[in-house]
């Protein structure tokens, strides 16, 4: 046999053996191996809410400021109210809001909306009686049944800014008691609704086991 044809069969070989291998790997890999996932479908659930309770909480590291310049370096920023206990005031605005957004949802599951505020900046006097500007309002909305406990949404962050009037515009919107503060309750009301109602996309969950 020549030297040449004994070097390809030995190539042949090579070969053969590196599909083999190949092969027994696939076969006797576990099924949690990457890019062997059988992926969970999703199913679509529709809102039905019956809104039992609301909750506001604040993070304890929230900055508030008093101060009357243009743009305050704060995570909370109120002149809606009298000066006193801003988280206090605000955690009302929030809970009044989602009362009034939500009083016409009589759906079949019971449920706590829970609201964890992570920035509330509006206008001081300086910027609304001049320029105006942006209610700044962002937080954290999750959803609990109401018996249960259970976890009917889980936390996700909702972005609800509002354009602030500004200077003869904000006066002439106090006179008519359309104030930033009647302004905010009734934009949150509406994001209320918006988020818990059933005219929001359908919640996305894991399709039970067969």
């Amino acid at each position: 046999m020549t030297l040449k044809r004994i070097a390809g069969i030995a190539a042949l070989a090579l070969t053969l053996a590196g599909c083999s291998t190949v092969d027994t790997v696939s076969r006797n890999a576990p099924l949690n191996a990457p890019g062997l996932e059988t992926a969970i479908p999703e199913v679509a659930i529709e809102r039905s809410y019956d809104v039992r309770d609301i909750r506001v909480a604040f993070p304890s590291n929230l900055t508030v400021s008093e101060s009357n310049g243009y743009y305050p370096i704060a995570d909370i920023v109120w002149r809606g109210d009298p000066l006193g206990d801003r988280r206090q005031q605000i955690g009302e605005i929030f809970t009044a809001s989602f009362r009034d957004g939500t009083s016409d949802l009589h759906g079949d599951i019971p449920v706590v909306a829970t609201i964890r505020v992570l920035r509330f900046h509006s206008l001081t006097e300086r910027t609304r009686y001049t320029v105006g500007g942006v209610h700044s309002i962002k937080f954290e909305l999750a959803v609990h049944h109401a018996q249960t406990g259970a976890v009917v949404e889980s936390p996700r962050i909702i972005i609800a800014d509002l354009p602030a009037l500004g200077g003869q515009a904000a006066v002439m919107a106090e006179t008519r008691g359309e104030g930033q503060k009647v302004r905010i309750m009734t934009h949150l009301a509406q994001v209320a609704l918006q988020e818990l109602g059933p005219q929001n996309p359908p919640i996305l969950a894991s399709a039970p086991a067969r």
